[in-house]
């Protein structure tokens, strides 16, 4: 079967919000990454990043997902912000291992750095990056501002990842920032998510978009429209883009996707998405 031409997915595949949207009555919570794939053929794992999961949950991932289904994750934070990448090549391996059932179904494994993580600690990355295997798909979240400010120090990030054949993953919060703080979830969203500039570059392969929308699905449209041209062009160069749909509550981030899917198929002929779970399972009542 030939690839996806892009990935497009969620920062989760289980949310109460989705169960009569979503996935359908009576969809237990074992049986919502399976929903969820019939759809979506990538998902932002962040679970990875707060604990390591049980052997019998890995096996349950990668057997609840096509073999086309591309997990994203992301490395722990006790060897990103806790040490920091200093000592931590037996823990990176334990992490690894562990992880084992469903590599082949990993399209990006990713190191968010904090926003401490600066050019004087690149030397560190360059170092802890040579623990992995050759040609493992990586990539890399920064948040220090001087890898945003276009200048030497950025220069030197966006040329090593180039020639390391990594991904350096985009975030664009700037729909997020420009709703009215109206509101409980969009409030602590807008203190907890990065305000970075939007440096749309790829250093590789797969470049990875972390697009975080607003509620009102209009308000996201100014933002997201230049990234239908920026997509379209790098699927013509041959490259497989990662667009991960955020929302503040991500109550509504699974039509917020289809949305932007299907502005995008207007300009790369994309196949349709799979309707969700609950719509198929109503029409099939229905013909009863």
């Amino acid at each position: 079967m030939e690839r996806p031409m892009i990935y497009i997915g969620l920062t989760m595949w289980s949310h109460n919000e989705w169960q009569q949207s979503f996935y359908g009555k009576g969809t237990t919570n074992n049986e919502r990454l399976e929903r969820y794939a019939s759809v979506f053929n990538t998902v932002e794992g962040n679970t990875t990043f707060y604990a390591t999961p049980s052997p019998t949950t890995i096996r349950n991932w990668a057997s609840a997902t096509n073999d086309d289904f591309r997990f994203t994750f992301k490395l722990p934070k006790s060897i990103t912000h806790d040490k920091q990448l200093t000592l931590v090549k037996h823990d990176l391996l334990q992490f690894l291992n562990a992880m084992e059932p469903v590599t082949d179904k990993v399209g990006l494994w990713t190191i968010q750095l904090p926003a401490s993580f600066g050019p004087s600690d690149l030397g560190k990355l360059k170092q802890f990056c040579q623990l992995f295997p050759d040609h493992f798909p990586l990539a890399v979240e920064v948040r220090h501002p001087l890898f945003f400010a276009k200048g030497p120090q950025e220069k030197t990030l966006n040329r090593w990842l180039s020639e390391s054949n990594m991904d350096r993953v985009i975030m664009d919060s700037r729909p997020l920032f420009a709703a009215k703080p109206e509101n409980a979830v969009i409030r602590d969203a807008q203190q907890k998510k990065p305000k970075v500039p939007v440096h749309a570059i790829a250093t590789h392969q797969s470049p990875m978009i972390r697009f975080i929308g607003q509620t009102d699905a209009n308000a996201n449209q100014h933002y997201f429209q230049p990234w239908i041209r920026k997509i379209s062009d790098w699927v013509e160069q041959g490259k497989r883009p990662y667009i991960m749909i955020h929302t503040p509550d991500n109550a509504r981030a699974p039509e917020l996707a289809v949305s932007l899917h299907q502005q995008l198929s207007q300009s790369l002929k994309l196949e349709s998405l799979a309707p969700f779970p609950a719509l198929r399972h109503s029409s099939q009542i229905s013909l009863f």
